[in-house]
C-alpha cells in the first residue's frame, strides 16, 4: 500500500556560481592568472583588453546606430551584452588601475641559466672513463634520487628495472661499485641510502688530517650509535683517545652536510610570488593586491549580433550556446571581482589587528581564523580559503598569511602573548645555554615563568618539539 506524507527540512546548497567564486578564492595569484588562462580558451566570449584594442583596430569604422538598436542586443530582461561592454563596468580592475601604464615598466632580471646536479655528476663520471654500462647505471641510479640527495629505492629493483627492460645481465654487485663511485663525486654524499652512508662519503673525500679522518671514518661505520645519542664516555673509549683529541674529530663530522642534495632547485622552484604588498606611507599602512600581471576581462563585442532577436542568420542552438557562455563570463567576472574585495577586506583586517608586527616586526598578537571571520563577516571557512598558500610582502620580508594567525598563553598580567613569541623565547633560552649542561624542559618552563608566562612542561616540550630541538640530553656538547 503506498501512503503519502510530507517532511520538512532545512538544507544548504551552493549554486554553481559559489562553488566557483570558492574555488577562485583560494586560488594564490599565480595559479589564478592560470585559470583565466584557461577559463579565456573555453569560454569565446571572454577576452582580455589587449585582445579587444587589436579587434578595433583590424575593423573598419562603422556607421553609428540609432539608440533604438540597444533594445535589440538584449539576452534577458535584467542583463544585457552593454551591461558588459562599456568602460564603467569593462572589467574586474577599475579604469584607475590603467591610468599610469605610460610610466615606465620595473625592469625583471633574467633568470641565470644553470645545469642540473645529475648532468654535473654524469659529467663528473665521463672523465672516470666509466664504460657505457656503468654509465647506464649511474643515469637510473640518480633518477631515483630525491631533492635532499638520497637514494630512496632499493639498488636491487633499479637493477632489476634494466634487466627486465633492455634485456640485459647485470649484476647488483656491479650497481654496488657505480654507486659508491657516485657517492664520492661532488657534491660528495649524493646516492647515499641513509645518513651514515652519506657522511662516511663525505669523510673519505674531504682533506683532513689524516689521523683525525680515520678517527671519524671509525666513529661513523663502527660506533654511529653512540655518536648518535651523543654518548661520549663510550667514544673516547672506544677509539682510546682524549677530550680533546675527541673534540677536534667530532668538529669534523658536525660539519658535513646532512643533506648534500639541498640547495640544488632553480631559481624558478625558489621564488615566491606575493599576494599582497603592505607598505608604510605617511605613517598609514597602504595594502595593495598584487595582481599587476592578471589581465583585464571583458565580453568578446564579436558575438553582439548572434544574439539581436532580429537576427535571422543566427540559428537557434548557435543562440543557445552563445547565451550559456554569456552567463558563464558574466559569473567568472563577478567571481573575480567578489574574490578582491574579499581578500582586500582580509588583509586590512590582519593587519589592524597585528599593528604593532606591521610596525615594528615583531610583536605578534594572538589571533585566529574566528576573530578575523567576525571582523570581516564571513564564515571561518572563507578566512581558511583566503590564508590557504596566500603571502604578503612586507619591508621585513615576505611571509605567509598564516604565520599571523596563532593561539595564545596568558600572562601573569592578564594579558594575552602569542605562542609564537614564546617559541622565539625558547629558541633563543636554548642557543644560550651552556652546551655542556644543556637545559631541560622544566628549567625553561622555570626560567619562562620567572618571565610572567604562565606554561606547563608538557608545553615547552611540545613547542622545543616544533622548533625542532632536541632533548636536553641530544643538545649536550663537549
Amino acid at each position: 500500500m503506498i501512503n503519502l506524507s510530507q517532511q520538512l527540512k532545512l538544507g544548504l546548497k551552493l549554486t554553481p556560481q559559489q562553488v566557483q567564486y570558492l574555488k577562485l578564492l583560494q586560488l594564490p595569484t599565480l595559479a589564478l592568472e592560470q585559470r583565466i588562462k584557461t577559463e579565456l580558451e573555453v569560454n569565446p566570449l571572454l577576452e582580455t583588453l589587449d585582445e579587444m584594442e587589436q579587434t578595433e583596430e583590424q575593423e573598419e569604422p562603422e556607421t553609428p546606430k540609432a539608440e533604438d538598436d540597444g533594445a535589440e542586443d538584449k539576452i534577458e530582461d535584467s542583463y544585457t551584452l552593454d551591461d558588459y561592454l562599456n568602460d564603467d563596468l569593462a572589467g574586474y580592475k577599475s579604469p584607475e588601475a590603467y591610468r599610469n601604464n605610460d610610466q615606465e615598466e620595473e625592469y625583471e632580471r633574467p633568470l641565470v641559466a644553470s645545469i642540473p646536479l645529475s648532468e654535473r655528476l654524469l659529467s663528473q663520471l665521463k672523465l672516470r672513463a666509466a664504460d657505457e654500462m656503468d654509465f647506464l647505471l649511474a643515469e637510473e641510479i640518480l633518477g631515483n634520487v630525491d631533492e635532499d640527495g638520497y637514494l630512496r629505492r632499493e639498488l636491487a629493483l633499479i637493477v632489476q628495472d634494466i634487466n627486465l627492460t633492455m634485456g640485459l645481465e647485470i649484476k647488483e654487485e656491479q650497481a654496488e661499485e657505480v654507486l659508491k663511485h657516485i657517492q664520492l663525486l661532488d657534491p660528495p654524499g649524493i646516492g647515499a641510502r641513509n645518513l651514515q652512508e652519506c657522511l662516511i662519503a663525505q669523510v673519505k673525500t674531504g682533506k683532513h688530517d689524516p689521523i683525525h679522518k680515520e678517527l671519524a671514518l671509525k666513529i661513523l661505520e663502527s660506533c654511529f650509535e653512540d655518536l648518535k645519542l651523543k654518548r661520549f664516555e663510550n667514544l673516547a673509549h672506544s677509539l682510546n683517545v682524549g677530550t680533546d683529541t675527541l673534540k677536534k674529530v667530532l668538529e669534523i663530522i658536525q660539519h658535513l652536510n646532512p643533506k648534500p642534495g639541498e640547495g640544488e632547485f632553480t631559481a624558478q622552484e625558489n621564488y615566491i610570488t606575493p599576494d599582497f604588498i603592505v607598505e608604510k606611507d605617511n605613517g598609514e599602512f597602504l595594502i595593495v593586491l598584487n595582481d599587476r600581471n592578471l589581465p583585464t576581462l571583458r565580453i568578446n563585442n564579436a558575438y553582439r549580433d548572434l544574439v539581436a532577436p532580429k537576427s535571422k542568420k543566427t540559428s537557434k542552438e548557435a543562440r543557445d550556446f552563445v547565451k550559456q557562455k554569456f552567463e558563464s563570463a558574466k559569473w567568472f567576472i563577478a567571481s573575480i571581482h567578489q574574490r578582491r574585495e574579499t581578500l582586500m577586506k582580509v588583509m586590512k583586517a590582519i593587519v589592524e589587528r597585528q599593528h604593532d608586527w606591521f610596525e615594528e616586526g615583531e610583536g605578534l598578537r594572538p589571533m585566529i581564523y574566528k576573530d578575523i571571520a567576525e571582523v570581516v563577516g564571513v564564515d571561518i571557512s572563507t578566512i581558511s580559503r583566503v590564508v590557504n598558500s596566500k603571502y604578503v610582502q612586507t619591508e621585513f620580508g615576505v611571509f605567509s598569511l598564516k604565520q599571523f594567525f596563532t593561539s595564545g598563553l596568558e600572562t601573569e598580567s592578564g594579558e594575552d602573548v602569542s605562542n609564537r613569541v614564546i617559541k622565539h623565547r625558547i629558541r633563543d633560552i636554548i642557543a644560550t645555554e651552556d652546551p655542556q649542561k644543556p637545559l631541560n624542559d622544566d628549567r625553561i618552563a622555570a626560567m619562562l615563568a620567572g618571565d610572567g608566562v604562565k606554561i606547563a612542561r608538557r608545553t615547552v616540550a611540545k613547542y622545543r618539539e616544533q622548533l625542532g630541538l632536541p632533548i636536553a640530553r641530544m643538545r649536550k656538547k663537549l
